[in-house]
């Protein structure tokens, strides 16, 4: 069963910056039997410009890149013209949101998420009469 979920930007929370264009930042999320792991690319964003948080069944990511053009230069060519990431997911009864930790280095960033106590793997005794 699939534990986290894509969903429509117009489902997240509405915020100021929620009408600018933005970039979908690529992710890979790996599930093992404890929880699941999202990692997200976020390359020229600092860590006081990104913002990760949780709402209901919602997890969301903003990262706002800084690019600084030295004076009296221009562009003369750019490939990426945004400068904001975003991403949203709904996160699945089995995950416990209150659990979430992430770390983030080198634009890199991985959000741990564990599954909820009531949906790990558990032993059951089998009694023999």
């Amino acid at each position: 069963m699939n534990t986290l979920t894509q969903v429509k930007e117009s489902t997240a929370a509405a915020t100021p910056q929620r009408d600018e264009p933005a970039l979908w930042p690529p992710v890979d999320v790996i599930e093992d039997t404890s929880g699941i792991t999202l990692y997200a690319d976020l390359p020229g964003v600092p860590k006081d410009k990104l913002n990760l948080r949780v709402e209901g069944d919602q997890l969301s990511l903003e990262g706002e890149i800084s690019l600084t053009i030295p004076q009296g230069m221009q562009s003369q060519h750019a490939e990426v013209r945004l400068q904001r990431y975003r991403r949203a997911f709904t996160l699945s009864k089995e995950l416990d949101a209150d659990k979430v930790n992430a770390e983030f280095a080198q634009g890199l960033l991985r959000v741990r998420i564990p599954k909820a106590e009531h949906a790990q793997p558990r032993k059951i005794a089998v009694q023999v009469n």
